[in-house]
């Protein structure tokens, strides 16, 4: 055992400070044979959990704690100082101490500046171990600046208020100019006062090799460059975990500092990931009832509403006996009050949807839900009965034990989605219900990806930043760091610098590619957190004040608070996360729903809607799917004429099969082979994989047709070829959707073959079980999940086929979302007979309505003008009440009549310039009579700037009053002949302000600047289409990018879709010519593709992509809105 034990060691938790993982850490101090290591990351606790884990699975003992800025100011007039102190935990009450000084670090002083005060710290000492700190501990700067008497008194009151054995003079020897003096004036200080002395390295890297990307990362925190950051940055590269025998070399002079390690690392016993305190809040029930009996009330009577005397007798017994289970294991597992914490927050929501859209109060939560469960959660009964479900798992024979089962190793997993308003206001409502101490957002921690490691280890090493957003460009929203070197290969402008030292050096130390003459130490920054955001919906709440469990700091928007783990770490913790997420469709939906009763006089009940309509599985068949929840991409539009879903369960299939895990697994292609020979009405033989699975899996299989698309089916696997229990099978799903080492994955498989030789099934069948389970368990769904989302997928369809104006405005108020953007839903909306129109100051709303047959956008659609629910969310739930610019205008013209002029607007509606002008160049005010430009010189004469004196409104708003009055003095000259603006420009100004145009499409304008050979998307004809183009003919064609798409399971492989004035086109581009023409395939919007015609694959006409050329323009335009994928 080593003599030595590391106490003050930084991760990449420190957040652009520490140069390793926790993984990384922990292996080296294993290897270096420490029994124990500190991490003691700066000001948090965020990769606290991860590297008390991870330590636990290599058996090396962890120390939770923490390097604290600590604050101090000699009087009111004396300047802030600042110093650091290292603090570690010995007892639950010193994680608790230490969590409550963080806490209040971020209260006091904001998320970006924490720092604690000597008096808290003398407070909340108990249990805590506190070392003197770095260089930047206080003591060492006052014997650094001659204050040999302050420095003995300052260390004196720690030693007193402490208390004896719990402060200790830190000393660190890392060959630094001048460190033997100090370390000889600190051990000095130490026997003047009494104390001991203990050795640290302050580590911040596991290896010496890793100084470099520690010096850049510090940099990129302070926003220096490399050159400039000298005095922030380590001095040397030293700062690493070291042998035992070096640290006694070092520190020979000095008995006791490094034999102390040993001794603190023995006091601190407390394990994070045993000894955490945590409790749900109670919910308080009638006097003599119990947390069992209240919640079988709540379920009693939902169960008479949803399983009346007109139920088959066989189906009221099977929800019976399954509701009798389920509470049975609540009551075995204590979890009643959990389910009732999420029944109460059931009622916040009722009145919340009260308030916003007028639901009956007295409504039961389990009627009509306002929100929608998700996940394993749909398979449970009694989340149906009190309203977390609206899928009746009974009926759809929905799996239990991947939710609940007898060994339950963690809490259920709930997750609820709610309309974005409903969404919004709940999270506050949560906590006004349960105080800001006592509820708090799940942390998220965006990592370092591609497009922010160019940017921020190129600025840090003073690169070109044009050449740096040249290479931005090319990353695909979840493209790696590491493959930022291969991305320059494949740029011949870019090829060139990757040779050069310094470009070199940002490959490296970003993304460090797989070999070559970038290859660095170790891995690089790739993947390290870069910041703390928050989880999408994820809360906790607690019993006890959240602080003293686990340190909050504020979010950035006011009224929030964040705990400091992400969601991995609040389920290794065993807290209660409660996912509230906001679900775009749900409020398209509710908004759908809204404008049909407006417009029809008709309120329709989507409970009511029956589910076997033949007319929408038909529109589904077709692949006539666009904004359309879940089953409107690319992928999904070609699959849908194979797979020919006829039902809820058939579409469930197909929300589950696009997804990585039946794809690594290899299910999707012979699932899409049988779905054909059944559609054909071919007989099919279910292949198991291997003889001796057929009779054992057929029971969970058959339906599926031998292929695992659900997470259920692992359970069930495990259970029937292993003769695991639930509870074992539940343990081996989540161990392989989590990262393991290639060592616990060896031991899980062998406890899975044991398990099947004892059921008498081969190694060579358990071997297939075995893979197929593993290869799909990190990337499925759960059936109840899948028939969840499919429901909402057939409404959605059924509202788009039944009312589609209202369907078409109501994704328009809902974007961002989906997958396609506001112009190709234009396209596609025109196809269907409806005519989107532009924004009008006399006919629009808010927000897109329905005009006769057609759509008029609302004023909300036009950029700059505020309004829709991003708005209504960035005001946040304070203001939510008050009206935005668009609904402002709409009301002052319903109240006092129609705008007659530019100044009659903007007088009325209290306009600015910015506001006038983005209305006028979006075509808003074309029904004044007037050209836009000559609108835009007539702005020129109105507005004029603020009086000198009169306060600022909103964001520099203009009043009334600091508008000019209509001109006296205007004459012929002033109102100077304006050219007509041309075709080109106002489009470009509409795709500015509006994303789309009511005008002809882009490519009708271009199509003149092409030769008469290049084809449109009318000749390829769809997949029944007689006249289509035939197979492998060459052909050009011309098009608007609007989707790229790079699936992870599709080896690099590019989906991309162009739209023509006549339709769409899906294009494959396989890797070789991404890598040939990178910057026209990854960047450039308008594109002339040669290729040849591929009808064969999906039976839609795909073009396989060979050369890509850029397309004529007549003029400049806005990249319209396409969406990239990966």
């Amino acid at each position: 055992m080593s003599a030595y034990v590391e106490l003050h060691a930084h991760s990449c938790w420190s957040l652009r400070e520490g140069a390793s993982t926790s993984d990384e850490m922990v292996d080296r101090a294993v290897a270096l044979g420490y029994s124990a290591l500190g991490i003691t990351d700066h000001d948090n606790l965020y990769g606290a959990m991860e590297f008390a884990k991870a330590a636990h699975e290599r058996g090396l003992k962890p120390i939770t704690g923490c390097e604290l800025t600590v604050r101090e100011r000699a009087g009111d007039s004396e300047p802030v100082v600042t110093s650091h102190l290292t603090v570690l935990c010995a007892s639950v009450e010193g994680y608790r101490n230490l969590c409550r000084l963080l806490s209040r670090a971020y209260r006091t002083f904001g998320k970006d500046t924490p720092m604690v005060e000597r008096g808290w710290l003398f407070e909340w000492r108990e249990g805590l171990v506190v070392l003197s700190g770095c260089r930047e501990g206080r003591i060492r700067q006052l014997l650094a600046a001659g204050e040999r008497a302050a420095a003995d008194a300052l260390a004196a009151e720690y030693r007193d208020a402490l208390g004896p054995g719990n402060f200790y003079i830190e000393l660190q020897d890392h060959d630094v100019f001048g460190d033997h003096e100090r370390l000889d004036a600190l051990a000095e200080l130490a026997a003047r006062v009494g104390l001991e002395t203990v050795a640290t390295n302050n580590a911040h890297y596991h290896i010496r090799e890793r100084h470099r990307l520690n010096d850049a990362l510090v940099a990129i925190r302070h926003r220096l460059t490399l050159d400039s950051s000298h005095h922030v940055r380590r001095p040397n590269s030293e700062f690493f975990l070291k042998r035992a025998e070096e640290m006694e070399r070092r520190f020979a002079r000095y008995p006791g500092a490094v034999a102390n390690t040993v001794v603190i690392a023995e006091r601190c016993a407390f394990d994070l990931s045993s000894d955490l305190p945590y409790r749900l809040p109670d919910y308080p029930v009638p006097e003599g009832a119990t947390l069992d009996s209240f919640l079988r009330g709540i379920c009693e009577r939902a169960f008479k509403r949803k399983y009346d005397p007109r139920e088959t007798a066989s189906t009221r017994a099977e929800a019976r006996e399954r509701l009798e289970r389920e509470l049975q294991l609540i009551e075995k597992h204590g979890l009643a009050g959990f389910f009732l914490v999420y029944w109460d927050i059931l009622q916040l929501v009722g009145e919340i949807a009260h308030e916003l859209h007028g639901r009956p109060k007295d409504m039961p939560s389990d009627e009509r839900p306002v929100g929608r469960g998700r996940g394993s959660s749909v398979s449970s009964i009694v989340c149906y009965l009190i309203g977390l479900s609206h899928i009746d798992p009974v009926k759809n024979q929905l799996y239990l034990e991947r939710f609940l089962n007898d060994e339950l190793h963690s809490l259920p997993d709930i997750d609820l989605d709610f309309p974005r308003d409903i969404r919004d206001v709940l999270l506050q409502r949560i906590y006004d219900r349960y105080g800001p101490e006592h509820a708090a957002i799940v942390a998220a921690f965006p990592t370092y990806r591609f497009k922010n490691a160019v940017l921020d280890f190129g600025k840090v090493l003073g690169l070109p930043e044009p050449v740096l957003a040249k290479l931005n460009r090319l990353g695909g929203m979840f493209a790696s760091a590491r493959e930022i070197g291969t991305e320059m290969e494949h740029v011949p402008e870019l090829r060139e610098l990757v040779d050069a030292p310094i470009w070199r050096d940002m490959i490296a130390l970003a993304g460090a590619p797989f070999g070559g003459a970038w290859a660095a130490p170790g891995v690089p920054a790739a993947g390290f957190p870069r910041h703390i955001g928050q989880h999408v919906g994820g809360v906790v709440i607690s019993a006890e004040p959240l602080s003293s469990v686990v340190p909050i700091e504020p979010a950035r928007m006011d009224g929030r608070w964040v705990c400091q783990w992400d969601k991995d770490s609040v389920d290794d913790a065993r807290f209660v996360k409660i996912d509230f997420l906001a679900l775009g469709m749900l409020s398209a939906v509710g908004d759908c729903l809204d404008i049909i009763e407006e417009v029809n006089g008709i309120r329709v009940d989507l409970g009511r809607v029956p589910h076997d309509s033949p007319e929408i599985f038909a529109s589904i068949q077709e692949g006539d799917t666009m904004g359309v929840f879940q089953i409107e991409s690319r992928a999904q539009v070609q699959t849908l004429p194979r797979t020919r879903p006829a039902n809820i369960d058939d579409l469930a299939v197909q929300v589950a099969i696009i997804r990585p895990g039946p794809i690594v697994a290899g299910t999707f292609h012979p699932y899409m082979e049988y779905r054909q020979m059944m559609a054909r009405g071919e007989h099919v033989d279910i292949d198991y994989g291997h003889p001796e699975l057929a009779p054992v899996l057929e029971h969970c299989m058959a339906e599926t047709l031998g292929h695992v698309l659900y997470q259920d089916q692992v359970l069930q696997i495990a259970c029937a070829v292993a003769g695991f229990t639930p509870g074992q099978a539940d343990r081996l799903r989540r161990a392989m959707s989590r990262k393991r080492s290639a060592e616990a994955m060896q031991a899980l498989s062998q406890e899975f073959f044991a398990g099947a030789e004892q059921q008498g099934i081969s190694r060579a069948a358990a071997e297939v079980a075995f893979e197929r389970m593993s290869a799909f368990a990190a990337f499925g769904f759960p059936k109840s999940h899948a028939v969840a989302f499919a429901l909402l997928a057939y409404e959605s369809c059924w509202l788009r086929y039944h009312y589609p104006a209202a369907y078409y405005c109501a994704l328009f108020n809902a974007q961002p979302m989906g997958f396609y953007s506001v112009e190709v839903l234009t396209g596609d909306a025109l196809r269907h007979g409806i005519h989107v129109l532009a924004p009008d100051i006399n006919l629009s709303q808010a927000g897109a309505w329905p005009e006769y047959e057609n759509i008029r956008l609302g004023l909300e659609q036009v950029r700059g003008l505020g309004g829709g629910w991003m708005a209504r969310r960035a005001r946040g739930a304070a203001s939510a009440a008050a009206l935005s610019l668009p609904e402002r205008i709409a009301a002052e013209r319903e109240a006092n009549g129609p705008y007659r002029s530019l100044h009659d607007l903007a007088t009325r509606a209290r306009l600015d310039q910015r506001e006038a002008e983005a209305l006028i160049r979006a075509g808003a005010l074309d029904s004044f009579g007037m050209e836009r430009r000559e609108l835009l010189w007539q702005l020129g004469l109105l507005t004029m700037p603020r009086r000198e004196g009169l306060p600022a409104k909103g964001r520099g708003r203009k009043t009334a009053a600091s508008l000019q009055a209509a001109l006296p003095l205007a004459t012929e000259q002033d109102m100077a002949p304006l050219p007509a603006l041309g075709a080109w420009k106002q489009l470009a100004w509409d795709y500015e302000l509006l994303g789309m145009t009511d005008e002809q499409h882009p490519m009708a304008l271009v199509r003149p600047l092409l030769h008469e050979g290049i084809l449109t998307t009318r000749h390829l004809g769809g997949p029944h289409n007689p006249n289509r183009l035939p197979q492998g003919m060459r052909v050009e064609m011309a098009g608007m990018v609007v989707t790229r798409q790079r699936p992870q399971t599709a080896s690099g492989v590019m989906f991309m879709l162009i739209e023509d004035e006549f339709g769409l086109a899906n294009v494959v581009v396989y890797t070789p010519l991404q890598e040939r023409q990178r910057e026209l395939v990854r960047a450039t919007p308008f594109v002339i593709i040669r290729g040849h015609i591929d009808n064969e694959k999906s039976g839609f006409p795909n073009l396989i992509a060979e050369e890509f050329r850029r397309c004529p323009l007549p003029g400049l335009i806005e990249a319209p809105g396409g969406k990239n994928f990966g």
